[in-house]
């Protein structure tokens, strides 16, 4: 779809987009096929500007969310689209929403507007005439009237809630009228995202980090040093011998961070849920979208869905804005939210609650650590701090605590969705590890060679990925979708809307998938041909890549094979140094051991990238349509078969084969 204003060009003929179709009651003498066409303006409410909405428009060619990433990845140079953007949006600089948003200079409530945007204009073949002569009338007084040319677009607000008849005068240059009349009215549709890093959209900062192309010194426990690519601006100390003390949270070290829509919550405009909603907006030119986005790294549905959370950044790092210690629960941010907006519109309801939840339940992350870090003294740390688990303590907490924490949710989302859980979409996970049907990723230190002790054990990354694909999804599915009538007292209206039809395209983009068309930093730096880092601290110090390009040419957001960020990427991206922290892991200064391992893995390491997403969106706009009684529109999400990676792949035993599309499943 192209900007409305491109498309009217002439008094000629004129070319009909899908979203001019709506059809118009006409007064025509001898018919024709000239009509009124209208769309609401800037119809993605969290963005300010017109011209951020207008971008994605572009970009948007009827083929899918993921196409249009990759469109976008291309016109940034893999820098990313919402770098700017994250500055223009209707959230403050902590990422929580604002009651009055000034949007393209005019100021509106948020989760309940009064009006909406909107421009109209004639479509068809457009006869000789002298101008034209509009008029609105919504049943509020005297209806508005406006002359124009006929080939010009009329731009006005509109009462949202109630009907707008629109009729123009077409003063021909014969002397004749002829006239066209339609009904306006504006959708607006109300959307939260809730949930974890998946909903959230860790792994991929609004703005990623700006590195440097020096290095930054890292010590080891038990003695030793390495050197890493640092944040470009930093003026301070980048070998090891800084002061004791210094942690960086004051310091223009702070202050280069990567940004995110919520630093606390990891919270990225590239989630599959924010895609989802925007690309909503996108195809619907008669709607507006509000969205709610509260879904935050680290939740689970005791910490951080129904309880607080631990802040995983500071919302504004290297300023003078305190830092909260924690996160408001996100029922407790979601009741808030819809108590103002009843407040100014006692009608005002949820249309839709997109969400992704559990796998933090049962400790993958935890899982994840105990596949990489390999034996070492790091190791030792981590699985005394308790952030190191095993799959038999992940499968007892899948048995006994998941389903009575499933009960939970369903009974918290149910007073908001009208008692009907078929409104909350459940986009399901994805497995990490796979770069073909069947064939599982093989271990190694490709992709996760930035800290010395990090390396894919691939015993250990089999069991997992055993456990993920084999127990917990099918669980959770079940659970979702109440398919064990114990699981749920009423399952016609507790039974969510599930999606897995990203499941299949994953299959063929996991953590190791690589391609001849990736980026030439990815296959000359990332491919695990040598080591991706140097070693001898001399020359790191000043060139830290061994590949002989500057770390400035990584682009996390060029599209590439792999839709799972490595720890490399991870680094690369994010180099996140977190917030609350056990008292066991917190670091004495910016050089400590322990920041070489956190910023490794804590700004994403194996979450979907931003084409990841993408995918996610594609899959859950299908559900979504269907929920919102919206027209159907079917959008092929293509995983393609790659080049074999290098080393070959191992092949899953035939009792842990994973089979992304079962055919004896209902479609999700």
């Amino acid at each position: 779809m192209r900007p409305f204003a491109t498309l009217i060009l002439s008094l000629a003929t004129f070319t009909l987009d899908p979203w001019c179709a709506s059809s118009a009651q006409t007064e025509l003498r001898g018919g024709g096929d000239l009509r009124i066409g209208w769309e609401v303006k800037n119809r993605f409410r969290l963005f300010r500007k017109e011209a951020d909405f207008q971008r994605q428009v572009a970009a948007d060619r009827g083929d899918g969310v993921l196409a249009s990433e990759r469109r976008l990845g291309r016109e940034t140079d893999g820098r990313g689209w919402a770098r700017e953007v994250v500055e223009r949006l209707c959230v403050d600089r902590s990422g929580n929403l604002l009651e009055t948003c000034e949007r393209d200079g005019e100021r509106e409530n948020y989760l309940a507007p009064h009006d909406h945007r909107i421009g109209v204009a004639l479509a068809g073949t457009v006869p000789a005439n002298g101008g034209c002569i509009w008029s609105f009338q919504d049943g509020d007084g005297q209806a508005r009237q406006l002359n124009a040319g006929c080939n010009e677009e009329i731009k006005l607000r509109v009462r949202y809630g109630r009907p707008t008849d629109a009729a123009v005068d077409i003063a021909l240059t014969d002397g004749t009228v002829q006239r066209l009349t339609t009904q306006i009215q504006v959708r607006d549709v109300l959307i939260a995202g809730l949930g974890d890093s998946i909903g959230a959209g860790e792994g991929n900062p609004d703005r990623a980090v700006r590195l440097s192309e020096e290095g930054f010194c890292f010590r080891r426990f038990g003695g030793g040093e390495y050197f890493r690519p640092g944040r470009e601006g930093y003026r301070g100390d980048k070998s090891c011998t800084t002061v004791p003390g210094d942690d960086g949270s004051g310091s223009d070290w702070a202050r280069q961070s990567a940004r995110w829509l919520s630093g606390a919550c990891h919270r990225s405009l590239y989630s599959y849920q924010t895609r989802t909603a925007l690309a909503l907006a996108v195809e619907s030119p008669h709607l507006a979208v509000t969205f709610i986005p509260l879904a935050c790294s680290g939740a689970t549905v005791d910490i951080g869905f129904l309880g607080p959370l631990r802040v995983l950044e500071c919302p504004s790092p290297g300023t003078n804005s305190a830092c909260p210690k924690m996160v408001r629960p996100q029922m407790a941010d979601l009741a808030e939210v819809m108590a103002t907006a009843r407040r100014q519109n006692p009608n005002r309801t949820l249309d839709l609650i997109l969400l992704t939840i559990g796998v933090n339940d049962v400790l993958f992350s935890g899982l994840m650590a105990n596949v990489i870090v390999e034996p070492s003294t790091e190791r030792n740390l981590l699985m005394a701090a308790g952030k190191l688990n095993s799959v038999e303590e992940s499968q007892h907490i899948l048995d006994r605590e998941l389903p009575g924490n499933f009960a939970r949710v369903r009974s918290a989302l149910k007073p908001y969705v009208g008692g009907d859980l078929s409104r909350v979409v459940f986009l399901t996970y994805a497995n990490p590890a796979l770069v073909r049907a069947n064939m599982l990723c093989p271990g190694g230190r490709e992709g996760f060679d930035v800290h010395p002790s990090f390396g894919a054990d691939g015993e250990r990354l089999r069991q997992a990925v055993d456990f993920v694909t084999r127990r917990f999804m099918p669980r959770i599915k079940s659970l979702a979708r109440c398919e064990d009538a114990k699981d749920c007292r009423d399952p016609a209206t507790e039974a969510m809307t599930f999606v897995d039809g990203h499941q299949q395209a994953f299959a063929y983009h996991g953590v190791c998938a690589r391609s001849a068309d990736d980026p030439p930093f990815d296959r000359e730096c990332l491919r695990g041909h040598s080591e991706t880092f140097r070693s001898g601290l001399t020359r790191a110090a000043i060139d830290p890549m061994s590949c002989g390009y500057p770390p400035t040419e990584f682009r996390p957001y060029a599209s590439r094979a792999r839709w799972i960020r490595t720890a490399n990427d991870s680094y690369l991206a994010a180099m996140t140094y977190p917030k609350g922290l056990p008292i066991m892991l917190q670091p004495s200064d910016l050089h400590d051991a322990i920041w070489g391992i956190l910023a490794a893995v804590y700004g994403g390491a194996v979450h979907p990238t931003a084409e990841g997403h993408a995918a996610m969106a594609d899959a859950a706009l299908v559900a979504v349509r269907e929920v919102l009684g919206l027209s159907s529109k079917t959008t092929a999400i293509r995983g393609e078969p790659l080049h074999a990676p290098d080393p070959p792949p191992l092949r899953l035993p035939t009792s842990s084969r994973f089979d992304p599309d079962p055919p004896d499943d209902e479609p999700g």
